[in-house]
Protein backbone atom coordinates (compact mmCIF):
# COMPACT_ATOMS: atom_id res chain seq x y z
CA UNK A 1 0.00 0.00 0.00
CA UNK A 2 3.09 2.64 0.62
CA UNK A 3 4.72 1.78 -2.75
CA UNK A 4 1.52 2.64 -4.63
CA UNK A 5 1.02 6.32 -2.54
CA UNK A 6 4.83 6.53 -3.76
CA UNK A 7 3.55 5.64 -7.10
CA UNK A 8 0.61 8.02 -6.77
CA UNK A 9 2.60 10.88 -5.10
CA UNK A 10 4.99 10.72 -8.11
CA UNK A 11 2.81 10.88 -10.75
CA UNK A 12 1.00 14.02 -9.27
CA UNK A 13 4.52 15.69 -9.28
CA UNK A 14 5.19 14.75 -12.42
CA UNK A 15 1.86 16.28 -13.62
CA UNK A 16 2.34 19.50 -11.69
CA UNK A 17 5.79 19.79 -13.33
CA UNK A 18 4.26 19.15 -16.72
CA UNK A 19 1.79 21.62 -16.27
CA UNK A 20 4.24 24.54 -14.48
CA UNK A 21 6.23 24.15 -18.31
CA UNK A 22 3.41 24.46 -19.85
CA UNK A 23 2.25 27.61 -18.54
CA UNK A 24 5.86 28.64 -18.69
CA UNK A 25 5.73 27.94 -22.46
CA UNK A 26 2.68 29.76 -23.19
CA UNK A 27 3.77 32.87 -20.86
CA UNK A 28 7.19 33.54 -22.93
CA UNK A 29 5.62 32.50 -25.89
CA UNK A 30 3.21 35.87 -25.41
CA UNK A 31 0.23 33.79 -26.22
CA UNK A 32 -2.68 35.10 -23.97
CA UNK A 33 -5.33 33.00 -22.91
CA UNK A 34 -7.07 35.45 -21.23
CA UNK A 35 -7.31 38.24 -24.03
CA UNK A 36 -9.04 41.63 -23.41
CA UNK A 37 -12.48 41.61 -24.90
CA UNK A 38 -12.92 45.57 -25.12
CA UNK A 39 -10.45 46.78 -27.45
CA UNK A 40 -10.93 49.17 -30.81
CA UNK A 41 -8.74 48.47 -33.54
CA UNK A 42 -6.65 51.49 -35.29
CA UNK A 43 -4.92 50.82 -38.64
CA UNK A 44 -1.26 52.43 -39.65
CA UNK A 45 0.30 51.84 -43.41
CA UNK A 46 4.15 51.45 -43.35
CA UNK A 47 6.74 51.05 -45.89
CA UNK A 48 8.93 48.51 -44.32
CA UNK A 49 7.31 46.50 -41.49
CA UNK A 50 11.00 44.56 -41.00
CA UNK A 51 10.48 41.56 -38.71
CA UNK A 52 7.04 42.63 -37.44
CA UNK A 53 4.77 40.37 -36.46
CA UNK A 54 0.75 39.44 -35.49
CA UNK A 55 0.10 40.02 -31.57
CA UNK A 56 3.23 41.57 -31.19
CA UNK A 57 3.13 44.41 -28.47
CA UNK A 58 2.07 48.32 -29.30
CA UNK A 59 3.65 50.65 -26.48
CA UNK A 60 3.17 53.53 -25.41
CA UNK A 61 5.81 55.26 -23.71
CA UNK A 62 7.32 51.51 -22.60
CA UNK A 63 3.74 50.37 -21.49
CA UNK A 64 1.89 47.72 -23.62
CA UNK A 65 -1.30 48.99 -24.61
CA UNK A 66 -2.51 46.61 -27.11
CA UNK A 67 -1.18 44.16 -29.94
CA UNK A 68 -1.18 43.90 -33.90
CA UNK A 69 -4.04 42.00 -35.10
CA UNK A 70 -3.17 41.92 -38.72
CA UNK A 71 -0.63 42.57 -41.30
CA UNK A 72 -1.45 42.66 -45.14
CA UNK A 73 -0.70 44.55 -47.89
CA UNK A 74 -2.35 47.62 -49.48
CA UNK A 75 -2.47 47.09 -53.32
CA UNK A 76 -2.89 49.97 -54.77
CA UNK A 77 -0.46 51.88 -52.83
CA UNK A 78 2.22 48.93 -51.84
CA UNK A 79 2.44 49.25 -48.32
CA UNK A 80 1.69 47.52 -45.41
CA UNK A 81 -1.28 47.92 -43.28
CA UNK A 82 -0.68 47.34 -40.17
CA UNK A 83 -4.08 46.46 -37.75
CA UNK A 84 -3.86 47.05 -34.33
CA UNK A 85 -5.83 46.16 -31.07
CA UNK A 86 -5.72 48.90 -28.71
CA UNK A 87 -7.63 48.57 -24.97
CA UNK A 88 -10.35 50.32 -24.70
CA UNK A 89 -9.27 52.07 -21.53
CA UNK A 90 -6.53 53.97 -23.72
CA UNK A 91 -9.23 55.94 -25.05
CA UNK A 92 -6.59 59.29 -25.17
CA UNK A 93 -4.66 58.84 -28.09
CA UNK A 94 -5.07 61.71 -30.21
CA UNK A 95 -5.91 61.80 -33.87
CA UNK A 96 -2.35 63.46 -34.96
CA UNK A 97 -0.63 60.42 -33.08
CA UNK A 98 2.36 58.77 -34.59
CA UNK A 99 3.47 55.05 -34.85
CA UNK A 100 7.04 53.67 -35.17
CA UNK A 101 8.49 50.11 -35.64
CA UNK A 102 11.15 49.42 -32.26
CA UNK A 103 13.34 46.96 -31.58
CA UNK A 104 13.95 45.89 -28.28
CA UNK A 105 17.37 46.02 -27.86
CA UNK A 106 20.00 45.24 -30.87
CA UNK A 107 18.55 42.59 -32.71
CA UNK A 108 15.55 41.46 -30.29
CA UNK A 109 11.48 41.55 -31.03
CA UNK A 110 9.78 44.50 -32.98
CA UNK A 111 6.90 46.20 -31.79
CA UNK A 112 5.38 49.44 -32.62
CA UNK A 113 5.47 52.29 -30.30
CA UNK A 114 3.09 54.60 -29.88
CA UNK A 115 3.53 58.56 -29.49
CA UNK A 116 0.74 61.16 -28.79
CA UNK A 117 0.27 64.06 -30.53
CA UNK A 118 -1.46 67.40 -29.48
CA UNK A 119 -4.80 67.40 -31.11
CA UNK A 120 -8.02 66.77 -28.39
CA UNK A 121 -9.72 64.49 -31.06
CA UNK A 122 -9.07 61.00 -30.05
CA UNK A 123 -8.67 57.97 -32.26
CA UNK A 124 -11.35 56.01 -32.32
CA UNK A 125 -12.41 52.28 -33.41
CA UNK A 126 -11.30 52.05 -37.70
CA UNK A 127 -9.82 55.39 -37.87
CA UNK A 128 -6.06 55.59 -39.30
CA UNK A 129 -3.08 56.51 -38.01
CA UNK A 130 -1.15 58.81 -41.04
CA UNK A 131 2.15 59.43 -39.41
CA UNK A 132 4.73 56.20 -39.08
CA UNK A 133 7.93 55.38 -39.45
CA UNK A 134 9.31 52.58 -40.96
CA UNK A 135 11.27 49.18 -39.36
CA UNK A 136 15.41 50.45 -39.28
CA UNK A 137 16.29 47.49 -41.12
CA UNK A 138 20.22 46.25 -40.41
CA UNK A 139 21.55 45.01 -43.94
CA UNK A 140 20.38 48.60 -45.16
CA UNK A 141 22.40 50.47 -42.62
CA UNK A 142 25.11 48.49 -43.53
CA UNK A 143 24.80 48.56 -46.54
CA UNK A 144 24.17 52.08 -47.21
CA UNK A 145 27.53 52.33 -44.72
CA UNK A 146 30.07 50.34 -46.77
CA UNK A 147 28.62 51.77 -49.99
CA UNK A 148 29.57 55.35 -48.86
CA UNK A 149 33.28 53.64 -47.40
CA UNK A 150 33.75 52.64 -51.13
CA UNK A 151 32.96 55.23 -53.36
CA UNK A 152 35.71 57.89 -50.42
Amino acid sequence: MRMRWIEIMVGFFMVLGILALLGLALNVSGLNLAAKANTYTVQARFENIGGLTSRAKVTLSGVQIGEVKSIQIDKKRLVAIVTMKIYSDVDYLSIDSSAKILTAGLLGEQYIGISVGFEETSLKDGDTINDTQSAMVLEELIGKFLFNKVSN
